[in-house]
């Protein structure tokens, strides 16, 4: 069985890998003062819940708090006996990435384009919807151009409540109307409604500038439920892209 770990700002996504097919995805919030005993036996409890015990071949962690990558990588080691491969500079991902310092590029965008590569037909617009929205563009060649990165939704809406005393903080469900007649309901209408506009007209954007049309646009991360139903434009939803391209990073270090 293969581990693969995404490290993110706000949550920790975990999988398991037998045969080639994902067991379980489980979620931990990301807490920068765990030390690897906390993580290592948050994982354990995780494993045990899916009935996991033993017979782990491999792990893999993409990470974007660096605080935390050997925390958790320790921790990985504690409980499965083995030491995790890291996404960096160095590691094969077979993705060639156009930018002006590549290695500069997040271990989480770096997965989900070896994941899209592996998966759908290109070029392709990855789409991001963590604590910030990225927006990605992979060309017909596989290569990774470049990206845009806007204030995620729960962002903006911390914002908006800290700073407005009158305005009230609030879940993430799409309003019935565009027009809100109440404070929440306006509130949904120009967070959900005005992130899926930006997401269509941002698409449009990148897509004339490539030179091309996308065949594939494909959004991942935790608030892509919330947000890609609204769009206009027609977008896969895939909710374990980065853990798809972090198996197949494994693969290409272990295998090749």
């Amino acid at each position: 069985m293969l581990l693969v770990a995404d490290i993110g700002n706000t949550n920790i996504t975990l999988g398991v890998y037998k045969n080639n097919k994902l067991l379980f995805v489980s979620r931990l919030n990301t807490v920068r003062q765990k030390t690897d005993d906390e993580y290592a036996i948050n994982l354990k409890d995780i494993l045990s819940l899916y009935d996991i015990c033993d017979g782990f071949s491999g792990a893999v962690i993409a990470s974007v708090v660096p605080e935390l990558t050997n925390v958790f990588k320790d921790s990985v080691y504690k409980v499965t006996g083995n030491t995790a491969l890291v996404v960096a500079p160095g590691l094969k991902t077979g993705l060639k990435i156009c930018i002006d310092n590549p290695k500069e590029l997040g271990a989480d965008l770096v997965a989900s384009a070896v994941g899209a590569i592996s998966k759908y037909p290109l070029p392709c617009l990855i789409i991001d919807l963590g604590t910030a929205s990225k927006l990605s563009v992979i060309n017909e060649d596989g290569a990774f151009l470049g990206c845009a990165i806007v204030s995620g939704v729960e962002i903006s809406l911390d914002a908006l409540s800290k700073r407005t005393s009158q305005l009230p903080a609030i879940s993430l469900e799409a309003p019935a109307n565009a027009i809100g007649t109440n404070t929440i309901d306006s509130i949904k209408s120009g967070t959900l409604l005005g992130n899926a506009a930006m997401l269509d007209g941002l698409s449009d954007i990148l897509e004339n500038e490539l030179g091309k049309p996308f065949k594939t646009l494909v959004a991942t991360g935790g608030l892509s439920k919330d947000v890609i139903p609204l769009c206009k434009k027609e977008i896969i939803l895939n909710k374990t892209l980065i853990l798809e391209g972090l198996y197949e990073i494994y693969y290409k270090n272990v295998h090749s």
